[in-house]
């Protein structure tokens, strides 16, 4: 089965055709009227199909899927959302026997392929890859979001997080997770720490870890985490949360100190890096996740399908290897367990962006 990549601005394919003899001219009426039968054909009986779906909504689930899946992602190609919804569509294409194309609807931190996604027709062939920012941050900064994610989406499995590092520049002297909070102590409001924007997940992760070690912290926003990250390495600032992927090459170069993971339970990828819930503060956990989700109302036959097949490629060891290439982890969940997890994050960051009276 084949993985498709819809995209604007690409050039249609331009078929080669032969050249027309004085014969095969004179025969072109009729080849035309024979193609026009054929395509009204094919036409009416793809369109009977769906009729008779539709009034036999047993007989759709029965022979789903029986058309091309979309799978929306809320972020442009080429990034970590993207590559992450291209390795699982590639291989649920396989297991469902059917393509699936992948439609970037990027923008708005996720929003747009959320809120489109929430208004399609429960049938299974409109699913979301989601992640965390439009699924339990955007409820709490965009009063007007047009759709709630725990009404308007059916969750079906979590399938990856990707833990955030807590690092400070080498220059600043910070030896531990201790030694920073005790500095913060004595020294309120003069430790630095970047993000790479105001409302995005380094942030949330950063403000998060100041209200809970209860420290005085001065927020320093970027447009993007390079240059948030530059500024930490030269010294400019002080610390910063980072994606596992980017800050572990950097970490290993010595050119940034590692401190503490921001996940409930230390990585495969550097199991000797503690985490900060392990390290006195049992209620910290900032995650940037990953699931897939459909429109509110899907039937549970086809909620049950599709999560099997996920729970499948999860437990393929390339996927797994592929996934911690990319810095993230698989983090299986079934249907009630992503549901609760949603809800609580939902919860948590509400909390976090209330207390700082962060909106868009």
């Amino acid at each position: 089965m084949m993985l498709l990549l819809k995209q604007r601005g690409a050039k249609p394919y331009k078929a080669h055709l032969p050249r027309l003899t004085a014969m095969n001219r004179a025969s072109l009426p009729s080849l035309l009227a024979t193609i026009a039968l054929l395509s009204l054909a094919s036409f009416t009986h793809a369109a009977q199909a769906q009729t008779r779906q539709a009034a036999d909504p047993q007989a759709a689930i029965s022979q789903y899927p029986s058309r091309t899946i979309k799978m929306l992602v809320g972020f442009p190609p080429g990034g970590p959302n993207d590559q992450l919804a291209r390795l699982l569509g590639l291989r649920l294409a396989d297991q469902l026997k059917q393509t699936i194309v992948i439609e970037n609807k990027a923008g708005a931190n996720g929003e747009i392929a959320a809120t489109q996604t929430a208004a399609a027709t429960p049938d299974g062939y409109t699913l979301l890859f989601g992640s965390s920012g439009a699924l339990a941050v955007s409820p709490s900064l965009n009063p007007n979001l047009p759709y709630d994610p725990l009404k308007d989406l059916t969750p079906i499995s979590m399938v990856a997080l990707n833990p955030m590092l807590l690092v400070t520049s080498p220059k600043s002297g910070i030896t531990s997770v201790a030694d920073l909070i005790a500095r913060a102590k004595a020294q309120p409001g003069k430790l630095t720490f970047a993000s790479a924007g105001t409302g995005s997940p380094t942030h949330l992760a950063g403000e998060l870890f100041r209200d809970i070690a209860d420290i005085n912290l001065l927020h320093v926003p970027y447009k993007g985490g390079g240059p948030a990250m530059n500024d930490v390495m030269s010294g400019e600032i002080d610390m910063y949360f980072a994606g596992l992927s980017t800050a572990l090459p950097l970490v290993n170069a010595g050119r940034l100190h590692a401190h503490a993971l921001t996940t409930n339970k230390r990585s495969d990828t550097v199991p000797k890096l503690p985490t900060i819930s392990e390290l006195g503060f049992p209620s910290y956990s900032a995650i940037i996740w990953y699931g897939v989700l459909a429109p509110a109302g899907l039937p549970e036959p086809l909620v049950t399908l599709l999560r099997k097949h996920l729970v499948a490629i999860m437990n393929m060891p390339d996927f797994r290897k592929q996934l911690s290439d990319l810095g993230a982890e698989v983090y299986d969940q079934n249907p009630a367990e992503f549901r609760s997890f949603m809800k609580e994050d939902l919860d948590k960051w509400a909390k976090v962006i209330a207390a700082m009276k962060l909106t868009k």
